[in-house]
């Protein structure tokens, strides 16, 4: 039996930025994007090790965000420059096509790649992803989880957040919000610690980064978003995973698999925002099947 490969190594993507990523595993490679933005790989990390088995799985961290790079300049973290940071670890990794694993926001670069260049796709997983056009997404993802808060939790979030910008012990005060954050993001009666990954890993100056700079400017730099008629040159077989019970509404969610030609939607029951850590056993078995060049036997094309 093999030894598990690991590389943690950086790259130069341009601008100064240096962008931090790791290889795990053996087998096909598979790109993972992580959510945010502004968070890291190790939101992601403990609850995907099952696909090491399998694959070489390469996981980074986004331009202001984790061991990658702040930029003193917050024009720097636009869609498109992450976009140009995932073309850079393509090359750097001599990949003629790539295969991506997205996760909430992360299929949002995934898509703006793939749109950019259609050809070096070569198939796509999303995970919980935000929808393929703004519309009333935060204001009903917000009223949605809102409504799953006490209004002593929701007053507490909103301190957290401002005593972060203050404080020595950022990272305690990240776990402090995510305690309270991460229930209202899960299937109702899921326990906290069915989430194996680690939110606030990431050293303090750059949780607080990536909370008041990367996070703001990333997604205002999407605008008005619509992706509907881009998403049409996208070929690559697509399987996005999306939880009946997340605050991201599926009937938004569903409109990827309207615009993409060749997409298919998996919808778990009982399952939230973070389905690759709630249904597990549903979860790896339909990814290795979609990777191995299959669909999903539930897995449905409208």
């Amino acid at each position: 039996m093999h030894a598990l490969l690991f590389l943690a190594s950086t790259l130069l993507a341009g601008d100064g930025v240096k962008i931090w990523y790791q290889e795990t595993g053996r087998g096909t490679p598979v790109i993972v994007i992580h959510g945010g933005p502004g968070m890291d790989h190790e939101s992601l990390a403990r609850d995907l090790t099952p696909l090491e088995k399998h694959h070489r799985v390469i996981e980074y961290d986004q331009r202001g965000g984790g061991r990658s790079t702040l930029p003193s300049d917050t024009k720097l973290l636009t869609i498109d420059h992450h976009v140009d940071d995932l073309e850079a670890l393509r090359k750097k990794l001599g990949l003629e096509k790539i295969t991506l694993l997205a996760h909430s926001f992360g299929p949002a670069i995934a898509a703006q790649y793939a749109m950019r260049y259609p050809d070096r796709i070569e198939r796509m997983i999303f995970l919980g992803p935000i929808p393929p056009r703004k519309g009333k997404f935060f204001e009903e993802y917000g009223t949605t989880l809102r409504s799953r808060l006490t209004e002593a939790d929701r007053m507490r979030a909103g301190e957290i957040q401002k005593e972060m910008a203050a404080s020595k012990n950022v990272n305690a005060l990240c776990r402090e919000y995510w305690k309270i954050m991460t229930p209202p993001r899960l299937a109702k009666d899921v326990p906290i610690t069915t989430v194996k990954s680690d939110l606030c890993a990431a050293p303090g100056k750059a949780i607080l980064y990536g909370t008041t700079k990367t996070n703001p400017t990333t997604f205002g730099s999407l605008g008005d978003w619509n992706w509907i008629d881009g998403l049409a040159k996208v070929k690559a077989p697509t399987l996005i995973i999306h939880g009946d019970e997340d605050a991201i509404p599926m009937a938004m969610v569903s409109e990827w698999v309207t615009a993409l030609p060749n997409a298919r939607i998996l919808r778990l029951a009982h399952t939230g925002h973070f389905p690759h850590a709630e249904q597990p056993q549903l979860v790896f078995p339909a990814m290795e099947v979609f990777l191995s060049g299959g669909w999903p036997a539930d897995a449905a094309s409208k």
